[in-house]
């Protein structure tokens, strides 16, 4: 490497009345706060932030190629970015774990939820798979990386294998290319898991994102005490988690749909692997299209799930998705019983908590159904909400009891 990466190499100086979300506790300086910056280096490389007024606000990594120029390391005065300081954030984040969820498989570094902007680290068994988002933390990931192992091997979890899925479009807005591939020794990317008692076969390296969606861990719980001899559609399945909860409580009947071919078939293995091919069925299509044709015919399940994909990555496209939730539980509210249960989730932090019920009010009035609240349910603790940093807060889960107006 031909610069020390511990070395903050400039300063930046906010604009009078800007960095609001910063002094707030968020993690980000926008390229449109900034008054000056004094220095130079290559990009990727620690800056020292300033108020106006020159006083101390921390240190970040920085990169003029993206809008977000500063992700914060730290906010401390008197602290330095060194190896130990990462090895530490490390150690806090997978003793975090250890306290608060199932270790078997989980996410061990969230990003800017753990003070570590831009990366993001999931374990699936004996095999790490990493993401990589920002310049900077991308320049670190080989620290992080070993200290995981360390770690884990101390706790009698020893990897087999690293794989890397740092092909999100949104890395080159950071002057990043995509990458996709093993980091080390090659090895099977298909790997098994286990959680909330059901068996999966996940694909670190084609599945979605990192190869499982391991935010809905305990969400996929919460239904099963509604799933028993019950009759479930499960929309969006992609490999089948809430379909195969709702039949390992004994549902008596399962409708998994999914737009994709690929999941599907992935979602009929995993069915086999739980012994529940016989009542857990998987169908390929479009949920917009089969709800209104299921309606039509008179279907009624006891139970509908809604786990779209976000469908809005951006503020200015968050009007559309509005139409796009209200259409869906609109739909799926038509297809619960009388007295049955609706579970349904937004996994887009543009959808505000707010913004969501208010869609799902509307689509029960045009459905002509009343909602009895169960649960309201956020991602699972190994996805932490950091306070002041909005996009860490993204997974909002409901569960309604439906009953026709009356």
């Amino acid at each position: 490497m031909s610069f020390d990466r511990y070395q903050v190499t400039r300063t930046v100086t906010l604009k009078k009345g800007e960095g609001r979300s910063l002094k707030a506790g968020g993690l980000w300086v926008y390229d449109n706060e900034i008054a000056s910056t004094v220095g130079g280096g290559e990009n990727g490389t620690l800056a020292a932030v300033k108020d106006f007024d020159g006083y101390p606000m921390g240190i970040g990594v920085y990169n003029e190629n993206s809008t977000i120029r500063v992700r914060m390391l730290t906010r401390r005065r008197d602290t330095e970015v060194t190896e130990e300081f990462l090895r530490e954030r490390v150690r806090a984040a997978w003793e975090y774990r250890k306290k608060t969820v199932d270790t078997s498989s989980c996410r061990i570094v969230f990003g800017e939820a753990d003070w570590l902007p831009g990366i993001v680290v999931d374990k699936f068994s004996d095999i790490l798979v990493i993401q990589s988002l920002s310049l900077g933390m991308d320049r670190f990931k080989d620290v992080i990386l070993s200290e995981l192992k360390k770690l884990l091997a101390t706790d009698g979890m020893p990897v087999r294998g690293v794989y890397e899925r740092s092909d999100a479009k949104v890395r080159e807005l950071e002057g990043m290319e995509r990458f996709k591939g093993f980091l080390g020794e090659e090895f099977d990317p298909v790997v098994e898991i286990a959680e909330n008692g059901v068996r999966y076969e996940v694909d670190v390296a084609q599945g979605q994102k990192t190869g499982f969606f391991l935010d809905q861990k305990y969400n996929r719980l919460a239904i099963q005490k509604l799933c028993k001899g019950a009759t479930v559609l499960d929309c969006f399945t992609h490999t089948g988690s809430f379909a195969l909860n709702a039949g390992i409580a004994g549902a008596a009947e399962v409708l998994g749909v999914d737009a994709s071919e690929l999941a599907i078939r992935q979602a009929e293995r995993n069915a086999e692997l739980n012994g529940l091919s016989e009542r857990v069925h998987f169908t390929t299509a479009d949920v917009f299209d089969l709800l209104p044709k299921l309606e039509a015919e008179g279907r009624k399940f006891d139970v509908v799930i809604l786990d779209p994909p976000a469908f809005t990555k951006s503020r200015t496209a968050t009007k559309q998705a509005i139409k796009g939730y209200r259409e869906i539980n609109l739909r799926g509210l038509r297809l619960v019983k009388d007295g049955g249960f609706l579970a349904t989730c937004s996994c887009s932090h543009f959808m505000t908590p707010e913004l969501f019920t208010e869609t799902i009010g509307q689509a029960a009035n045009g459905a002509h159904r009343r909602l009895r609240q169960v649960e309201y349910r956020t991602q699972a603790p190994d996805h932490p909400i950091l306070w002041a940093a909005d996009e860490s807060y993204y997974l909002k889960f409901f569960i309604f009891q439906v009953t026709e107006e009356k």
